[in-house]
């Protein structure tokens, strides 16, 4: 399949005005948007690509006030869709109560929030409220309650550490910079608390108070309009090409196979228009050897091949016959190399199944042998292998000094058959699990056959958490793998959420912080096939537009341009909107920065280039610019400037 993202660079150079002036442009498309997550809380809106931020969400408080359950991310079951450019939808519930919310934006910095509640059981409660957690700048803010019924409150006053509460049209937050109001459809109860734990004002209004009746539905709309100053100041970037840390050779990518009709189209999309570094691919163990007692290889041989395991086998040959290193994982066990009956979903809470201990020579034997038909059959050499996420067990699930048992028994056995694969330590479900490793890290008898360390990206993303990470890859001296990168394992349960600017530039802001704290060998991302596909349409979620790129396929390409093998470099910016990182060779004298602009448009320097990097191409991704190549960037004392568009992704590569 052919695409014109393949001409990419062919581009003719455009002027720098040209450049600018497409730039500004989409600065004011950006004019004003808000950001909603698929659960239904709203994070904010955006001005002139400024986030000015908040959170909204739904409370559901019982009548003690002691247990409150509120929409967040993975604790329902949502449903999003956006209905129109200015219309995006929600549906979920909390236990009996099903909420349908829309979110109406008018592109002048004013949303309109309308949310439907319908009970579908009596149930006794304190009562439902529409909550907005304000950002700490709100801390020492004034506050004022419109046309309120009380009289001493028809003023402005200090906001920090008080509770009011006021029947009223509406509520402002000011202070000098920052102004935020909230305005419910009719004059209603507005409260303001302080949330002591976590130094929060919180603002309730209710959606229904007391109890609620079996088919009673209740409708509440309300208005939020934010504005302020816009931060438009100049941005610092330092390079220290002084300092080269580890290697990284480029985007990888998960190719597990699970949608016979529509991975096809998008394998094919992606292994030709993206340099493709490193592959990950399913080992379907169940269907490779279901029973113990029969040879797997010789019933290969026989004919007697699982049609999933054909597949899987093929899609690891074709990525290493591109050159691409492979990772092998497995998710189910088949039954007798498991404890139980198998668990395809939690079993009161717990994923998975344990390793039969009592067959672990013949789980150790049935891996290899696949590892071994897989190269004798197919001329593919599998460099590492994992069970994907035994740490919570999706689905193989193992304790952490399981974890090193395994790998020291399994390790030992390829190297006594000849097989050159080591294991991956770790391939653990979220970076926050971290001490699933520990056991196998301190084990001089594990280190042997310890090929590279992994964790997958969904959550976990403070810096001090990713930092663990990269330093247990220093301690071995080995890899650090991304073996699973994105941002929302449930996506896939609303996955008009993929088509979002949002969705997008979180993810590659994610993306450039794995590069610049953790340095990994490469990020895979999940996956490159139809689930959390990058591309839209194609009959994929049930969109059948053409098969074309969006927003999140241009950010994975420009990344995957990065040349192959530079070193993780330190760069600095003093903007906390903005998110960097560059890798560079000094024998090569090849440099690459990424870096994610979260807010406006601003004019950036850049220092601290060598003295042979005279010029820098530009690529800019954004909602309106697929990758765009720029005008040369002409460095001049090792220093050069340009214009940074809001809400984008840039990544300049020395010429």
């Amino acid at each position: 399949m052919k695409s014109s993202c393949t001409n990419t660079k062919r581009h003719k150079p455009v002027t720098l005005l040209a450049v600018i002036i497409i730039l500004m442009a989409f600065a004011n498309d950006a004019y004003s948007q808000v950001e909603v997550e698929p659960w239904g809380n709203l994070t904010g809106i955006r001005k002139h690509g400024q986030l000015f931020d908040f959170e909204s969400s739904i409370k559901v408080v019982n009548t003690n006030s002691k247990h409150v359950t509120s929409t967040a991310k993975e604790m329902q079951q949502p449903h999003y869709k956006r209905v129109s450019d200015e219309e995006q939808q929600i549906t979920t519930r909390i236990d009996s109560l099903f909420f349908k919310e829309n979110v109406n934006d008018d592109g002048a910095g004013k949303i309109k929030v309308t949310i439907q509640m319908t009970s579908h059981k009596d149930t006794i409660l304190q009562g439902v409220y529409f909550c907005v957690t304000l950002p700490n700048v709100f801390l020492n803010a004034d506050l004022r309650y419109s046309d309120g019924d009380k009289r001493e409150l028809d003023h402005f006053i200090k906001a920090a550490a008080a509770e009011y509460d006021d029947n009223a049209k509406e509520i402002e937050f000011e202070t000098p910079k920052r102004k935020l109001s909230v305005k419910p459809g009719e004059k209603s109860l507005i409260m303001v608390r302080m949330d002591s734990i976590h130094n929060k004002l919180l603002l309730y209004i209710p959606i229904k108070l007391g109890d609620v009746k079996n088919g009673e539905v209740v409708a509440k709309q309300f208005t939020i309009e934010a504005s302020g100053d816009v931060d438009e100041t100049p941005v610092n970037l330092a390079l220290n090409t002084t300092q080269q840390g580890r290697a990284f050779e480029g985007l990888g990518g998960n190719f597990r196979l699970q949608n016979p009709k529509m991975d096809p189209q998008v394998i094919d999309y992606c292994l030709q228009n993206l340099r493709v570094a490193w592959g990950r691919v399913e080992m379907p163990w169940r269907f490779w050897q279901p029973d113990k007692d029969v040879d797997p290889i010789a019933s290969a041989d026989s004919g007697k091949v699982n049609p999933a395991v054909k597949k899987a086998m093929e899609m690891a040959h074709r990525l290493d016959s591109m050159g691409i290193p492979i990772i092998l994982s497995a998710w189910f066990p088949p039954n007798w190399a498991a404890e139980g009956k198998l668990n395809f979903r939690p079993v009161n809470g717990i994923w998975g199944n344990k390793l039969n201990k009592e067959n672990m020579d013949a789980i150790y034997k049935s891996i290899a042998d696949y590892i071994i038909y897989l190269k004798n059959k197919y001329g593919t050499e599998v460099k590492l292998f994992s069970f994907n996420e035994s740490d919570l067990g999706i689905n193989v699930r193992v304790t952490a000094q399981e974890h090193d048992n395994f790998i020291k028994g399994c390790g030992a056995y390829f190297v006594a058959h000849g097989l050159k694969t080591k294991m991956l330590l770790g391939d653990n479900s979220d970076a926050t699990t971290y001490n699933f490793i520990d056991p196998a890290m301190n084990d001089a008898a594990a280190r042997p056959y310890i090929g590279a360390v992994s964790f997958h990206s969904w959550r976990g993303w403070d810096n001090a958490t990713l930092k663990k990470w990269a330093d247990a890859a220093k301690k071995l001296n080995v890899p650090l793998i991304v073996g699973e990168g994105s941002i929302d394992a449930a996506a896939w349960n609303y996955p008009d959420i993929f088509q979002e600017q949002s969705y997008a530039l979180e993810e590659i802001n994610l993306y450039t912080r794995l590069l610049a704290i953790c340095q990994p060998r490469s990020i895979l991302q999940w996956q490159l096939t139809a689930d959390y596909s990058p591309l839209i349409g194609g009959g994929i979620f049930g969109n059948n537009e053409p098969l074309h790129p969006g927003q999140r396929f241009w950010n994975l390409k420009q990344l995957s341009i990065t040349p192959k093998g530079l070193f993780a470099m330190p760069i600095t910016c003093d903007k906390s909107e903005i998110s960097c990182a560059a890798l560079g060779d000094n024998t090569k004298g090849t440099y690459a920065v990424h870096i994610v602009n979260n807010g406006t448009t601003r004019q950036v320097t850049l220092t601290g280039l060598p003295a042979g990097v005279k010029q820098l191409n530009v690529y800019i991704t954004s909602k309106t610019l697929n990758m765009k190549q720029g005008h040369l960037l002409q460095v001049k004392n090792g220093g050069v400037n340009f214009k940074l568009p809001a809400t984008c992704y840039a990544t300049l590569i020395s010429q």
